[in-house]
């Protein structure tokens, strides 16, 4: 028998975020409370310097005028160790904020941690997700499973930018 804990997370656009506290690349901390006054972009990926990670960390990065214009903060979060984010920003010259979650806390909250199918296996792992919070904490955009080809797109219909 399986209780309510047990159940993935599946959070929908009206709910609360969930709240947060995590170290980020440069030696920082970022909250939720953080982010409060302004809209922010919470993407969940699986790897720091990995080619999909990559792919839309670059496309973030160049259209991240697009996202302050419209007062947005940005923040990636992975399980990554904080030395991994810091080569990772450097690396790809990365103008956003990226936090470490290596116990999987926060992306269990959000719904992006649990099983996902790998290559024909099922396996645990990050869901790539995308999530927009509006300035008083609650959530204006909600996307499991985001493909990185078309990320950008996405958020410029959904939000508006």
């Amino acid at each position: 028998m399986t209780s309510a804990s047990d159940k993935p997370v599946k959070l929908a656009v009206g709910d609360p975020a969930p709240s947060f506290d995590l170290a980020t690349a440069g030696g920082g901390r970022v909250t939720l409370e953080d982010l409060r006054g302004a809209p922010a972009l919470l993407w969940f990926y699986p790897a720091a310097n990995t080619s999909l990670c990559t792919r839309q960390a670059v496309d973030l990065r160049d259209h991240h005028e697009m996202f302050t214009d419209a007062g947005y903060r940005v923040v990636g979060i992975s399980p990554d160790e904080v030395p991994e984010l810091d080569r990772f920003v450097a690396e790809q010259e990365l103008p956003y904020t990226l936090a470490a979650d290596p116990t999987h806390e926060v992306m269990a909250a959000y719904g992006a941690w649990g099983q996902k199918n790998m290559y024909g296996r099922i396996v645990e792992g990050t869901i790539r997700s995308t999530f927009a919070i509006d300035a008083d904490g609650i959530l204006t955009f909600v996307k499991y499973r985001v493909g990185t080809p078309k990320h950008i797109a996405l958020l410029q219909e959904k939000l508006g930018l």
